[in-house]
């Protein structure tokens, strides 16, 4: 059974185009990973600020992998300090698909 990993980032308003275009700058690197089934940026349309990332793996190790990968690693990093976080913070939520439906 597939499991899901939502990352629940806080953005503040004025940083919310910033994120969109780091994630539109890396945008397939995660689909190159094994076991990697599905990907979602989410991007609030309230007032909320709390932006969630949706992947789905075929397993943990899948996910386990992709975390400890060079490209993850490299996606992360605020290259070198020149580029400022864009979140205030985050956590990482896990889940187990129970059921899925296809459009």
């Amino acid at each position: 059974m597939s499991v899901v990993r939502i990352n629940a980032i806080e953005v503040p308003p004025e940083r919310a185009e910033e994120m969109a275009r780091r994630f539109a700058a890396r945008a397939g690197e995660v689909e190159k990973a094994d076991g990697f089934q599905e990907f979602q940026l989410l991007r609030p349309t309230d007032e909320r600020t709390t932006w969630l990332v949706y992947t789905r793996w075929r397993d943990e190790e899948s996910f386990d992998a992709w975390v400890a990968s060079r490209a993850f690693v490299h996606g992360h990093t605020q290259h070198g300090g020149q580029q400022p976080p864009v979140a205030t913070g985050s956590a990482l939520w896990s889940y187990r698909l129970e059921q899925h439906e296809s459009a």
